[in-house]
């Protein structure tokens, strides 16, 4: 078995692992179906290939929770053993997998079934709970390792994630609820600081704002990496790989200005245009044209409007903060956007 890399973490450091653990597992499961799902509808009817295609990319996002378990596990450079462990327990914390119990003339039987993706917050709960108590095991089982750890790592953290499930969902929903009601309420400010701190998990006007706060920080970052990267990181920040700045953002916090400022303006078109989204659509935003797509499915069919308000605004506004923040004003120096990956 692998050895666990023993490393002193801040509250931080640690927090944010888990959230690039997450972020990574969401891109994974999420994207194919998210992508694909919409072109595939249009002609699984007549075709039993493409159908089973469909099937397939849907199923594929409910192995979100053990995506998110295994990558996180990763974040802290843990063993195959001990990663496959976070994955198995943040499965079972996620509530994915619901037991129907049926009896058919006295004979009781017990099947599984997938409930969708499952709580993202108390998967990562989980993940990090399974995480924590594996570091904090270290070596002492030795060669048993392989024994102990699933039992106690895998099977016994998620034995209590399970248990926290509930809980978690109550408040987590009840604050989606809130959320969704007070944007009905007061759509323009709502939309705003939705776009500006980029929630996901969100439905209707919040979810396109959501996915308006991931485009607008594509579209500054691209003009802000423009002459300081190579084009590859351009075209990774396009194409969904904004977390790479992540390092950028916590070494010099400044640049969240023009990127909250960036979301605030390209947002207002939701309001305005009553732009709509589902939970799955606003964590994407342009990756995929998964948010775009998404308002076009909820019956805004102007498909020039679309692609002015999801590319052509937020690049124009990205571009004008780029030239306020970085090229006039310079409270943003160009070489805080010099990526890690360069």
């Amino acid at each position: 078995m692998s050895e666990t890399t023993q490393t002193k973490e801040t509250v931080g450091s640690f927090t944010m692992k888990v959230l690039n653990g997450s972020a990574t597992a969401i891109i994974v499961s999420l994207l194919p179906s998210a992508i694909l799902s919409t072109f595939l509808t249009l002609f699984a009817g007549s075709n039993a290939i493409v159908a089973n295609l469909l099937h397939i990319v849907t199923v594929f996002q409910y192995f979100f929770a053990v995506m998110c378990g295994f990558s996180t596990a990763k974040q802290f450079n843990l063993g195959y053993t001990e990663a496959a462990c976070v994955g198995g327990a943040a499965f079972l914390g996620s509530g994915c997998m619901t037991a129907v119990t049926t009896t058919v003339k006295g004979v009781t039987t017990t099947s599984f079934q997938l409930a969708g993706m499952g709580d993202v917050i108390n998967t990562m709960l989980t993940a990090a709970v399974a995480v924590l108590f594996i570091k904090w095991v270290g070596n002492r089982f030795g060669s048993l390792g392989i024994v102990f750890f699933p039992i106690l790592a895998g099977t016994g953290v998620g034995f209590l994630g399970s248990l926290t499930k509930p809980y978690v969902s109550l408040v987590t929903t009840a604050i989606g609820d809130v959320i969704n009601t007070f944007t009905k309420l007061a759509p323009y400010p709502m939309c705003i600081l939705i776009a500006m701190s980029f929630a996901i998990g969100l439905a209707g006007m919040g979810s396109a704002a959501a996915g308006f706060g991931l485009a607008s920080t594509a579209a500054f970052l691209f003009w802000a990496t423009l002459k300081v990267d190579k084009p590859g990181v351009q075209v990774a920040i396009f194409l969904g790989a904004i977390k790479m700045m992540m390092p950028n953002f916590l070494r010099y916090p400044v640049i969240g200005i023009p990127i909250a400022l960036t979301a605030a303006i390209s947002t207002l078109s939701v309001p305005i245009l009553g732009m709509q989204g589902t939970p799955a659509s606003g964590g994407f935003g342009l990756i995929g044209a998964v948010s775009p797509l998404a308002a076009y499915k909820a019956g805004f069919h102007n498909v020039l409007v679309l692609v002015i308000v999801w590319v052509v605004v937020p690049f124009a506004v990205g571009y004008l903060m780029k030239k306020i923040f970085v090229d006039w004003t310079k409270i943003c120096k160009p070489e805080y956007f010099i990526s890690p990956a360069r």
